[in-house]
This record gives structure tokens, sequence and C-alpha cells, in this order.
């Protein structure tokens, strides 16, 4: 059985590193999925920057989309989640995100808090692996990850209670502070 782990990282460094890892871990190129809100999304150059950013593999660049789901906004779209991605983008899903998210297996709060942090500026990363193969590749995952539960309770105590898909994307400068603040709190 094929099971799909998905992690969200605040930094974009931090989710290349784990593909990176994973990808030599065995995880073949076509398994590896991304959707970042990085800043980066809104330059010129994007594509290949991003693309050399999460490792320069040759078939996810190929697979890169730069798409706008409502109320994340912009994202680049690699790999298998990328047509899912599109599909949002294009209003296919009620909830943009988390019609999005679903496809990848993930429901509920938990859903909602990535779909959130994607809106704040995060990285997701998904991946499809052997059922035998995952927790070695949930442990590679994990590193530099956020933990969704600790993001929730951060999340609650701001007065959030879940993700609005009307709610308007983060500008680059509240990226930032957002980054900031996870990064102390």
């Amino acid at each position: 059985m094929i099971v799909t782990i998905v992690r969200l990282y605040d930094h974009h460094s931090d989710a290349a590193n784990a593909v990176r890892e994973v990808r030599q871990a065995g995880v073949p190129e076509r398994d590896i999925s991304i959707l970042s809100r990085d800043e980066r999304v809104h330059g010129a150059a994007t594509g290949a920057e991003i693309g050399a950013a999460v490792g320069g593999l040759a078939g996810l660049l190929a697979g890169l989309g730069l798409i706008t789901i409502p109320g994340i906004g912009p994202v680049a779209a690699v790999g298998w989640l990328a047509a899912t991605a599109a599909g949002a983008a294009a209003g296919g899903w009620a909830g943009g995100a988390l019609g999005v998210l679903a496809e990848a297996g993930i429901s509920g709060e938990e859903a909602h808090a990535i779909a959130e942090g994607l809106r704040r500026g995060a990285t997701l990363v998904s991946v499809r692996v052997p059922e035998a193969d995952s927790n070695r590749c949930a442990a590679i995952l994990d590193v530099g990850a956020v933990d969704v539960h600790v993001r929730i309770a951060a999340y609650r105590r701001s007065g959030w209670t879940s993700y609005d898909p009307d709610a308007a994307p983060y500008t680059a400068p509240e990226i930032q502070r957002e980054r900031e603040r996870n990064r102390t709190g």
C-alpha cells in the first residue's frame, strides 16, 4: 500500500533539504511534490530559483507550475500534486487549498492548519511511499518541519479558528514577520 506523508516548512531551505534527503533515500522524483508560497514566487526567475533550491531535480523542475490558489496566493507547484493544485487554482474545489490537501489525504483541523501555513508563506512537501518505508521517510521529512499541533495552538492563541479561503494571502513583509514570530515563539 502507498501512503502519503505531508510536512510543512517555514523556510524554503528546510523544505529543499528534506526533498534532497528523501530523494537520496530512494524516493523517485515522480512521488515528490512541493507547493511553495515562498516570496520568490513573485520574481521573474522564480521557476529556476525554486527548482535550483529543490536540488536541481530535473524531473521536478520539468513539472513546475506557477499558479494562484484562492486564499493562498501565488504558489510554485511541483510534482504529482501540481495538477491538483492547478485544479484548485481554477476553482475546481471548494476552499482551494483544502481540496489540494484532501487529495493528499489530509483533512480536518490538520488540513486547516496546513492551508493557513501556506497562506502565511510556508512550503509544503508531500511524498508518496510504500507503507514499509513510511516511518523512515517521515523521520527524514520531520527534520526542520513545522509541528502542526504546536502551530495550531499558536494560531488559536492569536484568535485563529480555521482556514478562510476568502482571507487575503500574506504579503512578503507579513510572511517575513510570521517567520520571525515562529522562530522565537
